[in-house]
């Protein structure tokens, strides 16, 4: 009897067991072998659940700040410290050498394939060549985005005695700035734009439309046959080149008519049908790897033939003006500066030099000529401004800016936090609708999300001003929150488009830990964008790109600029 208890016992425990296991297995056989991103709604029941376990107040700002009106952001004026840049090249000189700086653009003089005016400088530099009264020439080679360059050319505020940006875009806006620039070289190496198509969406456009080229793919975005990307004409060549193509693309190649009302409201209808603007050509590349959703994007071609997730199922399509990637004397250089820049270009140009930047995805084995009149740099410019009006096609923003105010960003960075809000507020379009969440090891709701009129803006300023340091860091406690009150503000205004910014200076601490909050944030389908404050981490990237933002890492010099950047493509 005992026995027969015994034994009882042991299958009841054994089923018991069994039981669970299977339940569980279940369970992790549908989050994890699946792995099904969460439905909307299931994100939204998620959410609302780990919030039940966050300490969170309202302490809603009373007073408004005094602010100045007409004061529209300008990122010239907000540039950072030329410092902040680095110099890849930089010879150690004596008084017998002459130097010339030369702005050249990320992907030149950066590492590996995106090196190759780098390692051109350096053996220039190896070489000691005498210049016609004796001196030797020497170079030295900043790291700087074509558009960033532009900005410092442009706003004179640091003038180098070269710029080596992607395309002659850039060079006539500078020129049609005032600034005196002389051709060394008008190209260099040749490279192009393309649009990057999956060769599947590519098949199915050609048999709908009969060929693929840029007026199709237009064509197809107008349609709401294409979900494609492109990158910030403000600081992205090849977003610029974008931008110039699709209006002279409307205004059938007449540069009189790239401006006019017909073309800047066929402009806006192509831009109801474009879900995605990278920051950069790096986050379109690094959005591409991560999420793959786009049925097209722009991207240079020596980007694209170095990506190897896109050697196969996917199609380039050249478009726009060719990349010649020129160089171009900046100001009124002397005679002996003129010299060491032409046995700089010559020495680029010798046949070692030049299977080198084949060898790095320059100087593509076909032929392409720009199918269209390159339009001035005035006409640029204004590109650019019309951009920043129509980019959201009438689609207002509504977005949320969590800030941390753990005690770590106690003294200078809390003052360069508060300067970066204010200062980048001026890039806020009007109509948009902003909210101020802070945290610490507490999360403090100060303003809710409300239309940016002057009313809202004087309140931000206000609890800006009113920001103080102190306590642990949980910032996916305040991700939380602010999800759930973007979430509601996306019930109030379901044709706005929803995007939280996340500013902070570590890793967080304390509270709820990515893991838990990363479904939420997958299924709601709302873009974080991160700036890290000397905060390179690794989480910070990784959340950004659940949902096709950017993360940003920059020191205090810097961080105004990077803000107002951010805000000029995003808001």
């Amino acid at each position: 009897m005992r026995r027969t208890k015994i034994i009882f016992f042991i299958i009841v425990a054994a089923a018991v067991l069994a039981v669970s296991y299977f339940a569980g297995s279940m369970g992790f056989f549908k989050e994890n072998i699946l792995n099904k991103p969460l439905s909307y709604e299931a994100a939204v029941s998620r959410l609302n659940g780990l919030v039940t376990d966050v300490a969170w107040t309202r302490n809603i700002v009373k007073r408004r700040a005094k602010i100045k009106l007409g004061q529209p952001g300008d990122l010239k004026q907000i540039l950072p410290d030329i410092s902040q840049f680095s110099l890849m090249v930089e010879p150690q000189l004596s008084a017998n050498d002459v130097v010339v700086e030369i702005f050249v653009t990320t992907q030149r003089s950066g590492t590996g394939t995106d090196g190759w005016l780098n390692e051109v400088g350096r053996a220039f530099n190896a070489l000691n060549q005498r210049l016609s009264n004796g001196k030797t020439a020497k170079v030295k080679i900043r790291k700087i985005a074509s558009g960033t360059g532009y900005q410092f050319i442009a706003s004179r505020k640091y003038l180098p005695d070269a710029y080596a940006p992607v395309h002659q875009l850039w060079i006539d806006m500078a020129d049609a700035q005032g600034i005196p620039v002389t051709p060394i070289r008008k190209e260099i190496f040749g490279s192009i734009a393309g649009i990057v198509m999956k060769t599947s969406v590519a098949e199915k456009l050609e048999s709908t439309y009969g060929n693929v080229d840029v007026k199709t793919l237009v064509n197809a975005v107008v349609d709401g046959n294409l979900a494609m990307g492109y990158t910030n004409p403000f600081a992205s060549s090849t977003g610029l080149n974008f931008l110039v193509t699709v209006l002279a693309t409307f205004a059938d190649n007449r540069e009189d008519a790239m401006l006019s009302p017909e073309v800047i409201s066929a402009f806006e209808s192509f831009q109801r049908g474009v879900p995605f603007v990278a920051m950069t050509t790096l986050h379109m590349r690094d959005s591409v790897k991560n999420d793959g959703s786009l049925d097209a994007f722009v991207m240079g071609y020596q980007t694209y033939i170095n990506t190897v997730e896109l050697q196969t199922g996917y199609k380039f399509i050249p478009f726009g003006v060719r990349h010649s990637n020129p160089l171009y004397a900046i100001g009124n250089l002397s005679g002996e500066k003129m010299e060491v820049l032409e046995k700089f270009a010559l020495f680029a140009e010798k046949p070692k030099n030049k299977k080198k930047a084949f060898k790095y995805g320059f100087n593509p084995p076909f032929e392409y000529t720009t199918p269209f009149e390159k339009p001035s740099g005035k006409t640029l410019i204004q590109a650019q401004k019309i951009w920043k009006l129509k980019k959201d096609a009438g689609r207002r923003i509504s977005a949320i800016f969590l800030c941390d105010v753990s005690g770590s960003m106690s003294g200078t960075r809390i003052k360069a936090l508060k300067k970066s809000l204010i200062g980048g507020s001026e890039f806020i379009a009007p109509g948009n609708s902003i909210g101020l969440v802070l945290f610490s090891d507490r999360v403090s709701v100060v303003l809710p999300v409300a239309e940016f009129n002057l009313n809202q803006k004087a309140a931000f300023h206000a609890a800006v001003e009113d920001m103080a340091a102190s306590g642990g860091t949980a910032m996916y406690d305040g991700i939380a929150v602010s999800l759930m009150l973007l979430n509601a503000e996306k019930k109030n205004n379901p044709d706005n488009k929803i995007t939280l910014f996340v500013l902070t200076d570590g890793e967080t601490k304390t509270g709820i830990d990515f893991g838990r909050i990363r479904p939420v944030v997958e299924g709601m389908r709302i873009p974080i964008y991160t700036i890290g404050y000397d905060a390179n981490l690794k989480v910070l990237k990784e959340l950004s790109s659940i949902v096709e933002a950017a993360s940003l890492n920059a020191g205090e010099e810097e961080i105004q600029f990077k803000i107002g950047s951010l805000l000029n493509a995003q808001m």
